[in-house]
């Protein structure tokens, strides 16, 4: 395999990790797709960059001879699809091959959620008397107030919050800017947060806003880590994942009464097909407080 290509794939299954929270079967599972379809290109004398139509329609009638089940395939072509999107994300590929290939109709599978009294657990669990339970909070209640990606969060500047007026500056995929107002539960965080734990951490020229006690920048992983942690404390048993927290963001404002555009242009969602799957969520819930409290409901 080439050695760009390993580096790619290597990207793609952390991005899965992290940013999605796939389990650990799950990305072995797709790591071997995708090294099977590296080498079954490489027998074709194609690579992941240089692959065209044809290749990978060859590629998927082979498998499709090879007698695995039609589960198996749609997981691989989910798998390859996956990592077409991903290099297209990252500037890596300017084109993908894939946008040809019918894909299979399996059903969305709905975001898992916190419920309000999970995010208000979890929004209090870190112990704001230490250092390090500042900055925690100050990251999770950014996360949750302003609907981020992980690597929105971590990526954050000195320059991209305005605590006077409210607003965090975010750069998601395309490196795409937009503005979400921040509530006054998470200015304060994060001026308690700036005010008496980033100067004694910081180097005197690093510019990311959240950084460790090492005097290094907050990682992905590492606020992974930090928020399973504060998962566990606050009793919450579901598979915490920071995607969870914007999914969570996303459908409580519309469960409040939010615009679907309105939060469509909060998420940084380039089409609002992507931000329509919450609305199957919001709905169930409108289903669950008519039937609550409806006289007829019952």
């Amino acid at each position: 395999m080439p050695q760009h290509v390993d580096r790619w794939i290597d990207g793609y299954l952390d991005h899965l990790r992290v940013e999605r929270g796939l389990g650990a079967r799950t990305i072995s599972a797709y790591a071997c797709d995708l090294g099977q379809f590296v080498t079954l290109l490489g027998k074709r004398g194609h690579t992941v960059d240089g692959a065209d139509l044809g290749a990978i329609s060859a590629v998927l009638v082979e498998l499709s001879g090879a007698g695995r089940s039609a589960r198996s395939q749609a997981r691989f072509l989910s798998s390859v699809r996956g990592l077409y999107k991903y290099l297209l994300q990252e500037g890596l590929l300017r084109a993908s091959p894939m946008e040809l290939v019918e894909a299979p109709r399996m059903g969305r599978k709905l975001p898992s959620l916190l419920s309000r009294d999970e995010v208000l657990r979890l929004l209090t669990a870190a112990d704001v008397k230490e250092p390090r339970g500042l900055r925690d909070a100050a990251m999770i209640h950014t996360m949750y107030a302003a609907g981020l990606r992980v690597s929105e969060l971590v990526e954050l500047g000195l320059g991209d919050i305005d605590l006077r007026a409210g607003f965090v500056a975010a750069f998601g995929k395309g490196r795409k800017r937009r503005l979400v107002p921040l509530g006054e539960l998470a200015r304060d965080s994060l001026a308690r947060y700036l005010s008496a734990v980033r100067g004694l951490w910081a180097k005197a020229n690093e510019k990311r806003l959240f950084v460790t006690h090492r005097r290094a920048p907050m990682t992905r992983q590492g606020f992974w880590k930090l928020l399973k942690r504060y998962g566990r404390a606050a009793g919450i048993t579901k598979n915490l994942t920071p995607h969870m927290l914007r999914h969570s963001f996303a459908t409580h404002l519309l469960e409040g009464g939010a615009d679907l555009r309105i939060v469509q242009t909060l998420l940084g969602h380039a089409d609002i097909s992507t931000t329509q799957i919450y609305t199957h969520v919001s709905a169930d819930h409108l289903a669950n407080m008519h039937q609550r409290y409806h006289p007829r409901g019952a």
